[in-house]
């Protein structure tokens, strides 16, 4: 006959099963736990880490009211907007997430400073929340200055406007439409008294958009407004609010900085800056033409991997070309070497031509920029 169990053990052993069941529930509320709490900011200039690697910021310096921003665990909201600016002005402010330098805050880890010459490629994304009752921009802000500065106001600032609401337009004057990473944009340039300022403006609103920060840059050097020898410093992604605002959001933002692209003046590096000069000559007819350009490598080492950027004026478009290639075929475009016509010697130089129509007054194009290095004309 089988003996029972005497009450001790089983009070033992009932309360082992309760101890295992609680640790198994306690290891399950701690793996399910949010890895960071959200963090909202009123403070005007104060800012939070998120990922380990952005920099979010309320950044409130146009207006005394209340502005608070919450940061996620991939972008930030807008939970407070009082107040108002006239539309002919200068926004309230600018909440955003950036990575690189923004007076003197540096987000972790980053590796801006960079000089543009170095950079190969920059790949971001960003998300946008909108919301229809304010009058604002979403702004992806890239800024760029001669020195590898990490304070103060940059030498020049390009602006993207995914969108607009309101009566609110970007500083300067609008200057002609640009294709950039495969979109078309309305161009604005000016200065706001601090600084240059580029704006690309798009014609409807963009909600997500993945795309090289350094097709905005090429597109700068090819207009004269900075040089391959500069240095980006800061991408930041935000709105600017002139009245409301509660609710924008940036629902995520990425941006990574590939460097690597070469050394300035150095022989056999593929996008080699070097001095240049540049012939174009034209044979126009009604609504056509052809161009035939002449790139002349005037420096002392030789030019690798060349690319000859500029703009053509608005109404033109590049229908064939010849002895290079050439991107887009409108706006802001790039004539690339390739094979035996890669490498300009110096002294040396390379010619190649393009056929294109074109509506209203026949004009050619200025600003042309080697490797982000700008050329005289012949």
């Amino acid at each position: 006959m089988r003996a029972s169990p005497s009450p001790v053990r089983s009070l033992r052993a009932l309360l082992g099963v309760l101890l295992t069941a609680l640790a198994v529930v306690g290891t399950l509320m701690t793996s399910t736990a949010p890895a960071q709490a959200d963090t909202t900011i009123c403070e005007p200039f104060g800012s939070t880490t998120i990922q380990g690697r952005y920099v979010v910021q309320n950044n409130r310096w146009g207006t005394s009211a209340t502005q608070c921003v919450t940061a996620t665990d991939t972008g930030f909201r807008v939970t407070q907007a009082d107040g108002s600016v006239p539309t002919n002005g200068a926004p309230k402010s600018y909440p955003s997430v950036f990575n690189g330098c923004h007076y003197t805050n540096c987000s972790p880890g980053t590796n801006l400073p960079a000089q543009l010459s170095t950079i190969s490629s920059a790949p971001s994304s960003i998300s946008y929340g909108y919301v229809s009752n304010a009058v604002y921009n979403a702004s992806y802000d890239i800024w760029l200055d001669p020195t590898p500065r990490t304070d103060g106001v940059n030498r020049t600032e390009i602006m993207i406007w995914f969108n607009r609401v309101g009566p609110i337009q970007p500083i300067g004057s609008p200057v002609g439409t640009a294709s950039v990473g495969g979109r078309t944009w309305e161009v604005w340039s000016g200065s706001n008294g601090s600084n240059d300022v580029l704006s690309f403006v798009a014609p409807s609103a963009i909600g997500s958009w993945s795309f090289d920060v350094m097709d905005f840059v090429r597109a700068t050097v090819a207009r004269g407004m900075a040089q391959n020898n500069w240095y980006l410093t800061s991408v930041q992604a935000g709105f600017e609010p002139w009245q409301n605002g509660t609710g924008l959001a940036v629902n995520s933002f990425s941006s990574t900085v590939n460097t690597g692209g070469g050394t300035p003046g150095g022989p056999g590096t593929p996008g080699t800056p070097a001095a240049c000069k540049v012939a174009y000559a034209t044979n126009v007819w009604t609504g056509g033409f052809t161009a035939n350009v002449t790139v002349t490598n005037t420096g002392s080492s030789t030019v690798d991997g060349w690319k000859l950027a500029f703009t053509l004026p608005s109404g033109q478009r590049i229908t064939n070309s010849w002895n290079a290639s050439i991107t887009p075929s409108s706006g802001a475009v790039t004539a690339s070497g390739s094979g035996h016509t890669a490498q300009i010697a110096p002294g040396g130089s390379q010619t190649f031509g393009f056929q294109g129509s074109y509506s209203g007054t026949f004009a050619q194009p200025n600003g042309f920029s080697l490797n982000g290095t700008a050329c005289t004309t012949a």
